[in-house]
């Protein structure tokens, strides 16, 4: 049986993206939201996503996220230098310009006074970056380290009280770093840096939609599955309510949702999820009220890991027995968080 994650799907034909390069920072989702505000495409892949699939995603820009390490640790996250010969414009932030000048030859040490709050940055309004803001904002700072050289090719391009290279720059290149966060609401100026990013550095152009981009998905979907049948395991929660609805609003009743009743759920909620499927979104719904095989199996167990492991052993279990009965199925479908892909 073939998988389905709803949450998955990618744009690899989509020409106006951009591939955001997670190294572990807290405001990687946010960094993300703030490009699809400005209806650009964007995608978010582990710092270590191999080149050759970045080569193939064909990013029209790349941003390399913030994160807790210190690139001076023996077990650093790195950088492939092999992305700066894609030729895209490439924007670092916080742990991200660290990396480029740390990997181009510049300089990075600890900071002797570490940066934790709201800042005042001066920009200099003749960079691409900058042009059109004004010379001095508010921005939101969260580093232990900082630069003291910049690497050869570079400029600087801003800076701060205690971070006399807050913004770097090789415009001929077009990679550009900031140390602080323009994704935060605390960063005065931070979306117009990122559309000036986007628009004027990249020349990518506000074209996607999320009206767009479900319409994509759904088509994607009619193709992989063509006329075969789709399970999907349904908790309903979010995540795997959202992949059901896409699911089937691509290809209707070959979808089939299997509901399971642990007897540890809230009160009336699996009453209502049936009510809610098979009464308002009209999707076929196999409830299984499992409730006694659950308690029995987690009867006399008190530590709080083995009863995980025991509910989801026994989730799949009961699972696959139903799964069993439905006759011609060939997918597995599967809504999940994105950080967990």
């Amino acid at each position: 049986m073939s998988t389905l994650h709803a949450s998955r799907f990618t744009l690899h034909a989509l020409m106006n993206k951009v591939l955001i390069l997670d190294y572990g920072s807290q405001y990687t989702q946010l960094i993300a939201r703030r490009i699809r505000e400005q209806h650009v495409y964007s995608e978010i892949q582990a710092f270590n996503w191999p080149y050759e699939k970045i080569r193939d995603f064909a990013p029209q820009a790349v941003i390399l996220s913030g994160g807790p390490a210190s690139v001076l640790g023996k077990e650093a996250p790195g950088l492939d230098l092999r992305l700066l010969e894609l030729g895209v414009p490439i924007l670092g932030i916080c742990y991200g310009i660290q990396l480029l000048a740390h990997h181009l030859g510049g300089k990075v040490s600890p900071s002797t006074k570490r940066e934790y709050g709201r800042a005042l940055f001066q920009a200099d309004p003749s960079s691409p970056l900058f042009r059109g803001l004004k010379r001095e904002s508010s921005v939101w700072m969260s580093h232990g380290d900082r630069l003291e050289k910049i690497p050869e090719g570079f400029i600087k391009i801003g800076e701060s009280d205690n971070t006399p290279y807050c913004a770097i720059a090789a415009p001929e290149r077009r990679i550009y770093g900031v140390q602080f966060h323009p994704e935060v609401v605390h960063t005065e100026e931070g979306v117009s840096m990122l559309r000036n990013f986007l628009f004027d550095i990249a020349g990518l152009k506000p074209e996607w939609s999320m009206a767009a981009f479900l319409q994509t998905e759904k088509e994607k979907i009619r193709r992989q599955v063509g006329a075969g049948k789709v399970i999907c395991g349904l908790s309903g929660g979010v995540d795997s309510t959202v992949a059901a609805l896409l699911i089937h609003e691509a290809i209707g009743d070959q979808l089939e949702c299997i509901f399971i009743d642990n007897g540890l759920l809230r009160k009336d909620e699996a009453k209502k999820v049936e009510e809610t499927f098979r009464g308002h979104f009209k999707i076929k719904l196999h409830a299984v009220d499992a409730a006694e095989r659950f308690l029995k199996r987690l009867q006399g167990v008190s530590d709080p890991e083995a009863k995980r492991k025991a509910i989801g052993q026994e989730f799949i279990c009961v699972f696959e027995e139903m799964a069993h009965q439905i006759q011609g199925a060939e997918f597995l479908a599967q809504g999940t968080l994105y950080p967990d892909v």
